[in-house]
């Protein structure tokens, strides 16, 4: 019923969240979306970003993904459903509430190919021992990508999670905001001999900056 109702009106469900504050659940012209107040987190515009990034990637090369930053799921989505990709994932969100909602509004279920793990990005990735094909990064808090994973030492902690020729995406700002810390990002990904692309308002909003290894 709500989803039919959806291409009259917009129906909300508001769910309060430790890390996210207020989480909206919407149904919008037949299609559900996972929002916060001012960003959307999954299946709307955010979904569009991430897959103009992955479009620029070779996925046929890429035999595991680690994704940082779950949302609702939709990178997920677009990976399995838009790019045919069947091989291995890791999905960590630092939010439980995030995850349950990814499983319980969404319909996303681990499996042999999908493993979701409820951790802090930066303590996950300090602890990782394991390498990446393609590590997607999109972790905001509202519309403010933390300044923690706008430093150096987490970006060093990336580098050796890449696989050698490995691929990083990394959805890093509303474009209006792009800072200081992020162009020390990029310049750091370039002097580490990977190949950097920078995307300008991407869906007309965000930055992606695009590395891969040379």
């Amino acid at each position: 019923m709500a989803k039919l109702l959806s291409y009259l009106y917009p129906i909300t469900k508001k769910i309060q969240s430790e890390f996210s504050g207020v989480l909206e659940i919407t149904w919008y012209n037949g299609k559900k979306h996972l929002n916060t107040k001012n960003a959307n987190y999954s299946y709307g515009s955010l979904q569009r970003i991430l897959k103009f990034g992955l479009k620029h990637i070779d996925l046929n090369k890429v035999n595991s993904v680690l994704l940082l930053g779950l949302g609702g799921g939709s990178v997920i989505e677009t990976l399995r459903k838009d790019f045919s990709y069947s091989k291995q994932i890791t999905a960590v969100d630092i939010d439980p509430t995030v995850i349950d909602i990814a499983k319980n509004e969404f319909g996303l279920k681990e499996d042999e190919k999908l493993k979701i793990v409820c951790e802090d990005a930066l303590v996950f990735m300090q602890l990782n021992s394991t390498p990446f094909d393609l590590i997607i990064i999109d972790l905001f808090i509202d519309t403010d990508v933390p300044k923690a994973f706008l430093m150096i030492p987490f970006w060093k902690d990336i580098l050796k999670a890449s696989s050698s020729n490995g691929a990083i995406l990394f959805n890093a700002s509303l474009a209006k905001r792009k800072s200081h810390a992020l162009n020390e990002v990029i310049e750091f990904l370039k002097s580490h001999k990977f190949q950097t692309e920078v995307f300008e308002k991407v869906n007309n909003t965000n930055t992606l900056i695009l590395s891969k290894g040379l």
